[in-house]
């Protein structure tokens, strides 16, 4: 993978880097609905929840991914990653259901605006003749940070707080957000 990496911008090397810090704090889906269950919902209600949560997500894709038309996408991710970090932190801080409720909307928000735009970034850091290459590698970024990720949440759930893999995932999305910003220009 590095040999493949290589031959790539250094902008999109470093948004690689930046993603990989991200995703270790971005465990699997799951946590956070185990942490609703932890929270006491039924599940139902956790049905429910994803049910807002994908509404969510959906409602937000065409409206993010036109803002990061006009803004620039850099700027849109980074926004998106806040938002990340606001529900994570959410969830490590939650008492009541209705918070989770709420949380699952803001979860949502997040993968409406990150998703689709991230993967446009990536077409707008390489060249067209290399863009099949580069989403293999961030996919594959993605996915070898996402098992470590999840590990890592599982073992922190275990041995600590159904809330410390949220404060994790938080603070490494505000890590990122901040490297987005700093390290890597549109």
């Amino acid at each position: 993978m590095i040999k493949l990496v290589a031959g790539f911008d250094t902008r999109f090397k470093v948004f690689l880097a930046v993603m990989a810090v991200f995703t270790i704090g971005n465990s699997s889906d799951f946590f956070v609905i185990l942490r609703a269950q932890n929270l006491g919902s039924s599940v139902f209600h956790i049905v429910l929840m994803l049910v807002l949560f994908n509404a969510t997500y959906a409602a937000i894709s065409l409206p993010a991914g036109k803002l990061s038309d006009r803004l620039g996408r850099r700027r849109v991710i980074a926004f998106g990653w806040g938002v990340y970090a606001l529900a994570y932190l959410g969830f490590a801080l939650a008492t009541n259901l209705w918070q989770v409720w709420l949380l699952f909307a803001c979860y949502g928000i997040y993968y409406g605006i990150v998703e689709g735009v991230a993967r446009a970034f990536v077409a707008d850091l390489v060249p067209a003749e290399k863009r099949g290459t580069a989403y293999g590698l961030y996919h594959g970024v993605v996915g070898l940070t996402l098992l470590p990720a999840s590990l890592i949440a599982g073992w922190m759930w275990q041995a600590y707080s159904p809330a410390a893999p949220f404060f994790f995932g938080a603070s490494l999305a505000a890590l990122a957000t901040i490297g987005m910003m700093v390290f890597i220009r549109e």
